[in-house]
């Protein structure tokens, strides 16, 4: 994805990227190739590739409609930053707490946040299960770029969210796992509003991001211990 596609792919999502925020974006880029050379941050390396299926993927969160400046977002499992920390740079009145386990990955997440003069991102080393117990009930949104099944990354993110905040997960597939963790998803307190189905602007690869509204509290036994999350998966 070339620079002009970026821009104006960006722009039918309603997404106004400036030369200054492009130029971000780019740094952006320089520095997870060059850590990328130190730590496996990424597979995906090539520059029209990180503006896709990294940059230009994160942003399809606006297809939630829920992304707006009078928020706070937190994305877990970020890895190198996908999608929360393009989120950050994008919209930098929203606030973002990134966790993620790995403290190779966090070095470089606040090595760009710092960098980048990034005054709204909050990075936290640390698992998500253990985050969550502890931060209960706090945020508006609670993301993941999923590569774990919905039951497994549902738990995780649930006592986190707000009462009437939401749930939004980017997975390439879905139909199954919906299905099987429809019971789980409304026992820790929410509601499947919708799925929004689109590809990527190269034609192939298919994306759904799927929105669940907290509708009552997550009992305090949740999230469970990882082991038993994955193991009942």
């Amino acid at each position: 994805m070339k620079k002009e596609n970026f821009i104006l792919e960006c722009s039918k999502l309603g997404v106004e990227i400036t030369e200054k925020l492009y130029s971000k974006l780019y740094l952006y880029y320089e520095e997870l190739v060059k850590w990328n050379k130190m730590f496996n941050l990424t597979t995906i390396t090539d520059y029209e590739n990180v503006f896709l299926k990294h940059f230009y993927d994160s942003l399809t969160i606006v297809n939630s409609d829920l992304i707006n400046n009078d928020i706070k977002l937190c994305d877990f499992g970020t890895g190198a930053g996908f999608p929360g920390m393009v989120i950050a740079i994008v919209f930098d009145k929203i606030d973002v707490t990134l966790i993620e386990s790995s403290n190779k990955k966090c070095k470089f997440l606040m090595h760009i946040a710092s960098i980048l003069n990034l005054n709204n991102v909050n990075v936290i080393c640390a698992r998500a299960e253990e985050y969550s117990r502890d931060n209960r009930e706090y945020f508006d949104i609670v993301t993941c770029r999923a590569v774990s099944s919905l039951a497994v990354i549902s738990e995780l993110a649930a006592s986190m969210v707000k009462i009437g905040g939401n749930m939004i997960f980017l997975k390439s597939s879905y139909d199954l796992e919906l299905e099987k963790s429809k019971d789980l998803i409304s026992d820790l307190g929410f509601k499947f509003i919708k799925v929004v189905n689109f590809t990527l602007p190269d034609g192939k690869s298919e994306r759904n991001i799927l929105i669940f509204k907290k509708v009552s509290k997550t009992p305090e036994g949740y999230p469970r211990s990882y082991s038993i999350i994955i193991k009942n998966k």
